[in-house]
């Protein structure tokens, strides 16, 4: 079953694991795909209106009908949805950032595209494990806010910052993803879509969505001391 987080007359949205992707693809043709597997729960069409990368778990809004996911695809033009994530990262990061660097049309048609990402660290961590040259390996947990929806933007800009996403097996550290494999078990990628918000089209009210940390996520953290972590952060960051 897949988790439902919320649902009206017009949207759901729901949980989407690490490994399942939104809707079927050519890329991952044995992947599980949420999309056929959420219209057989419900008993109804759905409407994808945006995604998650397959290692990235968290929310995902369908629409329940072609006109509700079309007026939420203009929000999502309009940058009027608030997606924010969390995401574990190699290294100390600053305090808060905003990343500012264009990178490559997915489809490679359009050259690079202006793409914008906020962050915030709310945790940080040395832990007594060598990695390469050093005793001792640092993390950061962050809460992410892309301001544009470029395909991988958030895992791009941390490794444009030198702090990639543990787990990321293209843009990232295999030493450090080797680490977590090896020590934690924890063999996904630490990035999710833990909040998102919109002014609802239909009723004009503020619909907030949060999705917790996965269990054994959870229970890493708090072998880090990352207790009661946040999902959202309300502020704007500073440009760096």
């Amino acid at each position: 079953m897949i988790e439902i987080l919320y649902q009206d007359d017009h949207y759901v949205a729901v949980n989407k694991r690490s490994g399942l992707v939104v809707h079927p693809t050519k890329l991952a043709p044995d992947a599980v795909a949420v999309l056929p597997s959420l219209r057989k729960q419900l008993d109804r069409y759905v409407y994808p209106v945006h995604r998650i990368d397959r290692g990235t778990s968290g929310i995902v809004v369908f629409g329940l009908s072609p006109d509700a996911a079309r007026q939420f695809g203009e929000l999502m033009q309009a940058r009027e949805v608030d997606k924010q994530y969390l995401a574990v990262l190699r290294g100390y990061a600053d305090d808060v950032g905003r990343i500012d660097y264009a990178i490559e049309d997915a489809d490679k048609q359009n050259g690079r595209l202006d793409s914008v990402t906020d962050y915030w660290c709310e945790r940080r961590v040395e832990i007594p494990y060598a990695v390469g040259p050093y005793e001792q390996s640092r993390y950061s947990l962050v809460i992410v806010k892309p301001l544009t929806g470029r395909r991988h933007q958030i895992r791009k800009h941390f490794a444009h910052l030198r702090h990639p996403v543990i787990g990321d097996s293209t843009y990232g550290d295999g030493d450090h993803n080797r680490l977590y494999r090896q020590a934690f078990r924890c063999r996904r990628l630490l990035l999710m879509a833990s909040s998102l918000s919109f002014t609802h089209p239909a009723t004009g009210e503020r619909v907030d969505i949060a999705c917790g940390v996965p269990k054994r996520i959870e229970r890493l953290f708090e072998r880090f001391g990352w207790f009661d972590v946040p999902l959202r952060h309300e502020e704007t960051a500073e440009t760096v």
